[in-house]
C-alpha cells in the first residue's frame, strides 16, 4: 500500500535547554555543535531537465531556465568555504553581480557555511535561506542539491522574483553553485 508521512522527522526534536551543554563537534575549543549543525534526514527528488523546444513540445511547465553552473575545489580541511569560491566563480561566469540576485539558497551542513558566505559575499541576510536552511530543515544527503533548486524555485515564484543562486558543499573541499531565472 501507500506510505503517508504524517510527520515531519525534524520539528519537534529540539532540547533548548541541552544548547549550552553541547560539546564541540570537530576541535576542542570549537563553535560547531549539534545545535547548530543540520541532522541528516530523510528525502528523495526527481527533476527533469530537458531544452525548451523539448518542454513545448511535451507540453511541460517550464519552472526554470538554469543560467550557469561552477564547481570549486580546495584543501579537504576547509570544505565549509567552498561554496563562496563556487558562488563567486558562478557570478564571474554568468556576469551577474551578488545585487543581481534576488534570492540564494547556500545549504547548512552546519550554519556557519552559510553565515560565512553571507559575510564573505557582504549578502543581504533577507535574501538568503527564506524559508530556513538545513539546520531547520534536515539535510538530505543524495538529494540536497534539488532540495535547494526545488525550494530556491519555489520561493522566487512566490515573491514574484526572478533571479536565484544555490550552492552547497560537496565534501572533500568541494562545492558547486547553480544559477537559474523563473
Amino acid at each position: 500500500g501507500d506510505t503517508l508521512v504524517d510527520t515531519d522527522e525534524q520539528p519537534g526534536n529540539a532540547r533548548p535547554d541541552k544548547i549550552p551543554t553541547l560539546r564541540p563537534a570537530f576541535a576542542k575549543d570549537g563553535t560547531i555543535t549539534a545545535a547548530n549543525s543540520s541532522s541528516i534526514s530523510d528525502g528523495a527528488a526527481a527533476l527533469m531537465l530537458m531544452t525548451a523546444k523539448q518542454a513545448n513540445i511535451q507540453g511541460l511547465p517550464i519552472l526554470a531556465t538554469i543560467k550557469g553552473h561552477a564547481t570549486h575545489a580546495q584543501e579537504p580541511s576547509l570544505f565549509t568555504t567552498a561554496p563562496v569560491g563556487a558562488m563567486n566563480k558562478l557570478l564571474d561566469k554568468v556576469n551577474w553581480s551578488k545585487d543581481d540576485v534576488d534570492l540564494f539558497e547556500i545549504n547548512e551542513a552546519f550554519a556557519m557555511v552559510t553565515m560565512l558566505a553571507i559575510s564573505e559575499l557582504s549578502l543581504d541576510e533577507s535574501k538568503v535561506n527564506v524559508n530556513g536552511g538545513a539546520c531547520a530543515l534536515g539535510h538530505p544527503i543524495g538529494c540536497s542539491g534539488s532540495r535547494l533548486l526545488v525550494t530556491l524555485i519555489h520561493a522566487l515564484k512566490a515573491r514574484g522574483l526572478k533571479r536565484g543562486v544555490a550552492s552547497l558543499c560537496i565534501g572533500g573541499g568541494e562545492a558547486t553553485a547553480m544559477a537559474i531565472e523563473v
